[in-house]
């Protein structure tokens, strides 16, 4: 049986400038992280971050995370009216952002714990 946890403790970091728009230092594509710069692949908290963002795309069957992504940053915008607002706003990016300094967080993580950030942040 497969270990969900170990699984994901073995990222497939790719390294390419070329797939990411200008402004962005790596994305999460299950199952891969893609960096834009081969030392992000020694940062722990960013790799943590994005570890983040797979275990909850894993959770959602990754297309439906994707949807979601994508509807709640629209919503966001509408509300914030300012693009790094409302991404910084999205309730994934701000489990990920609230939790990417502790390494073990993806470990005691419950499922769909991204809920817990859906309120209208700051």
């Amino acid at each position: 049986m497969l270990n969900y946890n170990s699984y994901l403790d073995r990222m497939i970091v790719v390294v390419n400038k070329y797939l990411l728009s200008k402004g962005f230092l790596g994305i999460s594509l299950w199952p891969f992280i893609i960096v834009r710069h081969q030392n992000l692949k020694k940062d722990q908290v960013f790799l943590n971050h994005e570890r983040i963002h797979l275990r909850q795309q894993a959770e959602m069957l990754v297309l439906p995370f994707y949807l979601w992504y994508t509807l709640e940053f629209f919503l966001k915008l509408l509300i914030y009216k300012n693009a790094l607002v409302a991404y910084r706003n999205i309730s994934f990016e701000r489990e990920a952002y609230m939790n990417e300094k502790d390494p073990d967080y993806c470990r005691r993580r419950k499922f769909w714990n991204f809920t817990r950030y859906l309120r209208r942040g700051k």
